[in-house]
């Protein structure tokens, strides 16, 4: 992997993130999170530089489609506010779908509207009894004519209720557990699609997180992604290029309580020296830089690969792997930096605090760390290393 994995033209996409970071979305952050409120003022900042163009082809209006430079910007921006950064990272995941299973019809009428930021996207599997059991889902879409008839619910969306595009999935046969599971484009403004409770939460709080209905909900056949009974399939290939895009919230979380820590003790002094300088404040800083470098060499090889074509059992590993190490390394870091700043850092006027809430969330949505380590458990026993030990005595 080289040094600088980012070309000259998307290191220049890079600064141009980390300028706007700096200057527009950090001083929104505190009051971001004090007020909960969906932040539509850094969307329009997201919509008049095109960030929403890294994700998508210049064919549908976007900068050119990058893993490795989504997740450039999702950290970057994460780095001041995790929330504004999940902005990018859900767009990616409601955009997904269409770009791994859409027809060239649903690609050309959705994704001009996602790569612009006209709309937002959201992902629906979840549903309050079917978290990471996903053949639990009770939702059903029943075909009736050349419409679908949905009907069920889902829980703990992302963007529940600013979304204008939901990837939704459904049980077109209900009793073939994942191979009944199909997926589903549905416009926000649909009839029968309703946003019920915003979740109240720890951290993240000016993304909306809550509950849809979808109520004798009728959308055109044509609204199918891939064939019926594929959505499981489709789900999984969408969460194994999603997935690293937590890892580079939880690293942006990270990388910003760090480098706010390293600067706060460079400048913080007690028996005569700066807290930098004594060891065991030092030994802490050194730790976390070292986990944020590790984090990120596993995050940005991650990207390329997907960049480069990777699928199946190869890019689920290691796309587990970085989601689970970075959002591990966030939670660590950010609690020490809290500890760094001592009394001050549980004050919310200093943002650890707000880091290290907005960094528990990281090991939980798009899959918990514990089935992370269940599926990258999985993919070893299916790999034969038996080579590795010939002649071992």
């Amino acid at each position: 992997m080289p040094t600088e994995p980012l070309t000259e033209e998307q290191q220049e996409i890079r600064g141009l993130i980390r300028e706007l970071a700096r200057e527009r979305i950090a001083p929104r952050a505190a009051e971001i999170d004090k007020s909960a409120e969906f932040p539509w003022d850094v969307v329009e900042v997201f919509r008049e530089h095109g960030i929403f163009g890294v994700l998508h082809d210049e064919e549908y209006g976007g900068l050119g489609a990058s893993a490795l430079m989504t997740l450039v910007a999702i950290e970057e921006i994460s780095k001041v506010c995790a929330t504004s950064g999940l902005i990018i990272a859900v767009q990616e995941l409601g955009s997904l779908g269409i770009k791994l299973a859409g027809t060239d019809e649903q690609k050309q009428r959705f994704l001009p509207k996602l790569a612009s930021g006209e709309w937002l996207g959201a992902y629906a599997l979840t549903e309050p009894g079917s978290g990471s059991d996903s053949a639990a889902m009770r939702s059903e879409a029943r075909l009736d004519g050349d419409e679908y008839v949905v009907n069920g619910s889902k829980r703990f969306i992302t963007n529940a209720g600013v979304a204008g595009l939901y990837t939704v999935f459904a049980k077109t046969e209900p009793s073939e557990g994942h191979s009944g599971i199909s997926a589903f484009v549905v416009e926000a403004s649909a009839p029968g699609l309703e946003v019920g409770r915003i979740e109240p939460k720890m951290g993240i709080k000016g993304s909306t997180t809550g509950e849809i209905f979808f109520n004798d909900l009728r959308i055109s056949a044509a609204n199918l992604l891939g064939e019926e009974g594929e959505g499981f399939k489709i789900a999984m290939r969408i969460l194994d290029r999603s997935r690293p895009g937590i890892g580079a919230q939880g690293l942006g979380l990270a990388q910003g309580a760090t480098d706010y820590a390293l600067e706060y003790a460079k400048n913080r002094e007690t028996m005569g020296k700066p807290i930098a300088q004594h060891q065991l404040i030092s030994a802490s800083l050194a730790d976390m830089e070292t986990k944020c470098e590790a984090a990120r060499l596993l995050l940005y090889k991650c990207g390329q690969m997907i960049d480069d074509g990777a699928d199946g059992s190869e890019l689920t590993k290691i796309s587990a792997m970085a989601k689970l190490y970075c959002t591990d390394v966030a939670m660590e870091v950010t609690t020490e930096a809290v500890q760094i700043l001592g009394g001050y850092g549980y004050m919310q006027e200093y943002p650890v605090e707000r880091m290290m809430r907005d960094a528990k969330i990281t090991q939980i949505y798009e899959g918990t760390n514990q089935i992370q380590r269940l599926v990258i458990a999985r993919e070893m026993l299916r790999e034969n290393r038996a080579f590795l030990l010939a002649g071992v005595g």
